[in-house]
């Protein structure tokens, strides 16, 4: 067996474990697990979903102060779905770090979403809620303004109150052809955020979204 790549994958995360076997537990899918003997992620996987459910419940309810229960709890749904945490693990860049055993259908399905949590949990019980509320802040699909707004307007707009450049977006494609993923960084103020989605139009959206959340609850340059 390799040796487990943790530099990569902590530079990636953005993150340093204390707890090193932890993050290697993160990355074991069932599969490989039960092949060699070791412990799975499907634990952390399990505290991963409430500890990122509570993390987007308490950024949804400081962020919109009007929302109901049941406008709040359709948004956290899509906040919190697989598709959307799939696009957040993709961000990252790590899902080729997944140890399985067996065939490709190992790394079908769930696993990616459940990586994703599972990383949470590991953050979470390595550096505590504050630190994994950050990771989670800075790299999940989480989009302030779902289901009709402009996060590149606000972001613009924000920007513009200070007088200097307006945002500038690059946009990487790569994946297949008929599958294509667009990663897009977007930079303004002196900070930038990543993006990801299936078209040009959503990763520049939640470039612009994670950027604007960025320069509002952590205003640097102010």
């Amino acid at each position: 067996m390799e040796e487990f790549p943790y530099a990569e994958i902590e530079e990636k995360l953005g993150y340093v474990f204390r707890n090193k076997p932890l993050l290697k537990v993160a990355f074991t899918h069932a599969s490989y697990a039960h092949r060699f003997y070791e412990r799975s992620n499907e634990r952390l996987e399990y505290l991963g979903d409430a500890v990122l459910e509570l993390i987007v419940t308490e950024w949804q309810f400081r962020k919109d102060t009007s929302a109901s229960e049941g406008k709040l709890t359709a948004i956290r749904q899509k906040l919190v779905c697989r598709n959307a945490l799939d696009s957040a693990l993709d961000g990252l860049g790590v899902w080729k770090y997944l140890r399985t055993y067996g065939t490709e259908y190992n790394r079908r399905g769930k696993a990616k979403s459940s990586l994703f949590e599972a990383i949470v949990a590991a953050i979470y019980l390595d550096g505590g809620y504050k630190k994994a509320k950050a990771f989670v802040l800075k790299h999940g699909n989480l989009r302030m303004d779902m289901q009709a707004g402009n996060p590149k307007g606000e972001l613009q707009e924000y920007v513009q109150e200070y007088g200097v450049e307006l945002p500038r977006y690059e946009t990487v494609k790569s994946g297949k052809d008929d599958a294509p993923i667009f990663h897009t960084t977007v930079y303004a103020l002196g900070e930038q955020a990543v993006g990801e989605g299936k078209s040009k139009r959503e990763a520049e959206s939640t470039a612009a979204t994670r950027l604007l959340w960025e320069l509002t609850n952590n205003p640097k340059n102010k």
